[in-house]
């Protein structure tokens, strides 16, 4: 996300949970509540919200119920956090057209952000910091490239 035009931040955190101020390793047992997720600051006049469901949803499956890949537990379920009216109907209507597109159903949550909390430091940009990781080549390392070649215009150079 942070390569796209218009995107100002990403930020690593979890939300969408009932744990205060929850631990990576907190979060990662399950018992938070909390999903996995990244904050995205962006400028609507460069990238609209509708470009980052578009991406979002395109280097994910939103049809698997609390896992992605190897990853399992309802920490990494498909969620989108909504700010306000205007972004909880777009959310709503993209998985509704977005539901026609496979054979099983979408089952991406939609839900107001209530509180987001930061992830630890190390979890900031972890990618970039570690190219050489197993994980990131194997899962991450795909799904950059898919956005680098499917989203080459909205991609900054």
């Amino acid at each position: 996300m942070q390569e796209l035009d218009g995107v100002e931040s990403v930020t690593s955190g979890y939300a969408g949970g009932h744990t205060e101020n929850p631990t990576y390793r907190e979060v990662c047992s399950g018992s938070t509540g909390h999903a996995e997720v990244v904050q995205i600051e962006y400028d609507p006049d460069v990238i609209g919200y509708d470009d980052l469901l578009e991406v979002f949803f395109a280097t994910h499956d939103p049809t698997q119920l609390n896992r992605q890949g190897p990853d399992v537990g309802s920490q990494y379920r498909s969620i989108v956090l909504y700010h306000d009216d205007e972004q909880r109907r777009q959310a709503e209507a993209y998985v509704e057209a977005l539901d026609e597109e496979y054979d099983d159903d979408v089952v991406t949550e939609i839900e107001s952000l209530e509180r987001f909390w930061a992830a630890e430091e190390y979890h900031q940009d972890y990618f970039e910091k570690n190219p050489n990781d197993a994980y990131c080549r194997m899962h991450a390392q795909p799904k950059v490239e898919k956005v680098r070649e499917r989203f080459a215009s909205k991609v900054s150079q």
